[in-house]
C-alpha cells in the first residue's frame, strides 16, 4: 500500500500555518465532508490564495509556500498533500522524469536553458472509492467534476496545479489528449523514465536529487522564486 500520513520536512503539516489551513478547510467544506471533497476545498483555496512562480527549490517546507503566498506547482502540492496527511488521507508520489520540453511553451526565449528532463512528484492520495480504498492520483481528485474545455497546453498562466481542476491529467497513456470532449489529457509521450512510488516527496528527492544542482538553484531561485507563471519573458 505504502504512503504514509506523518509530517516530513517538506510535508510540515504540524506546523500553525498549515493547521489553520486545514481548520479552514474543514469549515468550508462542511461537516461529515468525504476526503475528496474536503482535499477539492483545499485545492481551490490554495490555487486562489498561493500565487504560482517557478520555484526550482522543491524541498520548500509547505508552511514556507504558504508563509510567501507563492509557490511552484511541485510546492503547492507539497501544501494539498500537507494537508491530506493533516486530515488522516494517506499520500505517496509517483517520481517522473519529464521531457524539458514539455516547459518551451512557457519560456520560448529561453529554450537553451530549459533542463533536458525535469523531475516531477506526482501525488496520490488513499481514498474512499465505492466502498474501497484506491489510490488516486491528483489528476484525478476532480474527476466527474470538471467540466470540458481545451486539454492541458503547459502555457500562459495555468500550471498544472491549477489545471487539474478542470481537465483530467494522466501520465500513463490511457486517455488522447483532446479526447472526451477535451476532459482528460495524457501527458505519457512526455514522460522519459517512470522512476516509481516513493511513501513522500522527500524520500523520492532524496534519492534522485532536485532538477536542478545546489549551485544552479542559488543562482536561479532569486529570480524564478518571484517569476509568477504566465508572465513572459523579456530575454531576446
Amino acid at each position: 500500500m505504502g504512503g504514509s500520513t506523518r509530517a516530513t520536512a517538506v510535508l510540515d503539516w504540524e506546523q500553525p500555518l498549515v493547521a489553520a489551513l486545514v481548520e479552514r478547510v474543514r469549515r468550508e467544506a462542511g461537516p461529515g465532508a468525504e476526503a475528496r471533497a474536503a482535499l477539492q476545498v483545499a485545492h481551490g483555496i490554495i490555487a486562489r490564495e498561493v500565487r504560482p512562480v517557478y520555484s526550482v527549490e522543491d524541498r520548500h517546507p509547505a508552511s514556507r509556500t504558504l508563509r510567501l503566498g507563492r509557490g511552484s506547482c511541485s510546492q503547492r502540492m507539497a501544501v494539498l498533500e500537507s494537508v491530506a496527511r493533516a486530515m488522516g488521507v494517506r499520500t505517496r508520489v509517483r517520481g517522473l522524469l519529464v521531457d524539458g520540453a514539455f516547459w518551451y511553451p512557457r519560456f520560448p526565449r529561453l529554450k537553451p536553458l530549459v533542463p533536458e528532463h525535469v523531475l516531477l512528484a506526482w501525488p496520490e492520495f488513499l481514498l474512499e472509492q465505492e466502498q474501497e480504498r484506491e489510490w488516486v492520483p491528483v489528476g484525478e481528485l476532480f474527476d466527474g467534476v470538471a467540466g470540458g474545455g481545451e486539454a492541458f497546453s503547459n502555457r500562459g498562466g495555468e500550471t498544472l496545479f491549477d489545471a487539474v481542476a478542470r481537465v483530467g491529467v494522466d501520465w500513463s497513456g490511457s486517455v488522447s489528449c483532446g479526447a472526451q470532449g477535451g476532459t482528460t489529457c495524457d501527458l505519457s509521450a512526455q514522460v522519459l523514465l517512470d522512476l516509481g512510488y516513493f511513501d513522500s516527496r522527500d524520500e523520492l528527492f532524496g534519492r534522485h536529487g532536485q532538477t536542478l544542482c545546489r549551485t544552479a538553484r542559488l543562482l536561479a531561485e532569486p529570480v524564478l522564486g518571484r517569476w509568477s507563471a504566465g508572465a513572459r519573458a523579456t530575454t531576446a
